[in-house]
């Protein structure tokens, strides 16, 4: 007599199998639960949790967590979390035990934790970071938290920073959605293939100038990092680079500075040196702004300044039209003395950007008066002043564009 076959079980594993096996390569799940910590008779960690998550998000859905436990109906879940696993496991109520974990030990923390792991895992380079920040816009009211809840968050000042409550509020956005309330990202990439390295979460309204050294320094404290920090024009201003003090970095001199506007206007042709690249020539420069030795590099791109150059020409060609109608109306206005006729013309001049009226000249209009009206002015003549010149190109402007 034949024995009844075994039912078979068949599971999908698709591209999650590679996910799963780059996270336990990265001893993720491990470093998780280090950080967390294990409750005894947990049958699901911490860490598989967030294991499940980040294979939930990759696993090519446009709601991830959504109906979380039914994503994994079908899948491997013993072989692509742990032994023992099932979908009915992963369920709401453990993903918000879990979630409440993470908040409880410091995501910034957590999320740092776990880059530096994958990165010495991987031998990421260190040698540079780069800092910047997004906004990410987001539907709804949104309202600010009334009565009771306010107390509390008064109350808890001295949380760690992480922990707070954002704010969820209109701010400058980076998406160009300025109707939308917003959130900020500010993240810390490695030069070496961008991977992110660190990730805090700001309020809507933060402004980068006020943060980014606090993250630097934050960042440099967890990684006991000694590379250059890398970041964009808003790292640069006065008390940012004295905090920096012992730190390196690098940034762009942002030109609403006057003195990276005298520096970029006094450079002879003489100062260019060919850089290695095709097409562009660099000028060192040495800068003490705010009272710190800094090095500065001016960078001319050919293609760019030849796109700049007939950017200018259209400007100054339709500023000129501008300029002669604005000439033309003044000549043929009337002024009580020379003086006041040369205060207007010197006006007009100094409004435009790519023209200056010379060769000024004001001339006498008499006032043309009846015998009757000449009677009434004790027999004295009025006498007006008009003035006019002549229109030319700015060079220093249009070579500074």
């Amino acid at each position: 007599m034949k024995k009844p076959s075994e039912a078979i079980n068949i599971v999908n594993l698709d591209h999650l199998g590679i996910v799963a096996g780059i996270i336990d390569e990265m001893e993720l799940v491990e470093e998780v639960n280090k950080k967390v910590g294990i409750r005894i008779k947990e049958t699901l960690s911490p860490g598989q949790v967030m294991k499940a998550m980040i294979l939930n998000g990759l696993g090519f859905l446009s709601a991830p967590i959504y109906l979380f436990d039914t994503f994994f109906v079908g899948k491997a879940t013993e072989h692509l979390i742990g032994e023992g696993v099932t979908p009915e496991q992963l369920n709401d109520d453990r993903i918000g035990r879990a979630l409440d974990k993470y908040h409880q030990a410091g995501t910034t923390k957590l999320f740092t934790a776990i880059a530096l792991k994958a990165a010495m895992k991987f031998q990421v380079s260190m040698k540079s970071v780069h800092l910047d920040s997004s906004s990410i816009s987001v539907e709804g009211a949104y309202k600010n938290c009334q009565g009771k809840s306010q107390e509390v968050e008064a109350e808890s000042e001295d949380t760690e920073s992480s922990m707070k409550t954002i704010k969820i509020v209109h701010g400058y956005s980076r998406d160009r959605r300025p109707d939308l309330k917003q959130f900020i990202i500010d993240t810390i990439v490695s030069g070496d293939g961008d991977v992110p390295l660190y990730l805090k979460i700001d309020d809507g309204n933060a402004d980068d100038k006020s943060v980014f050294v606090s993250r630097l320094k934050e960042f440099k404290n967890q990684w006991t990092f000694d590379g250059i920090c890398v970041a964009d024009s808003a790292l640069y201003t006065a008390e940012n680079l004295s905090a920096m003090a012992e730190m390196k970095w690098i940034t762009r001199v942002p030109l609403s500075i006057k003195l990276a506007q005298d520096k970029i206007c006094n450079i002879e042709d003489s100062d260019w040196e060919d850089s290695q690249i095709k097409g562009y020539k660099i000028a060192a420069r040495t800068s003490e702004y705010a009272n710190i030795k800094q090095r500065w590099l001016v960078i001319e791109s050919e293609i760019r300044k030849q796109a700049d150059l007939k950017k200018i020409v259209k400007q100054v060609e339709k500023q000129l039209e501008s300029a002669k109608a604005s000439l033309r109306k003044l000549s043929l206005q009337n002024f009580a003395c020379i003086a006041d006729a040369e205060i207007a013309i010197k006006k007009l001049s100094d409004s435009w950007k790519y023209h200056q009226i010379t060769e000024i000249k004001s001339q006498e209009k008499p006032v043309k008066t009846t015998k009757r009206k000449l009677k009434e002015s004790s027999k004295t003549q009025t006498i007006l002043y008009q003035v006019t010149g002549e229109i030319e190109p700015l060079i220093s402007a249009m070579e500074a564009g």
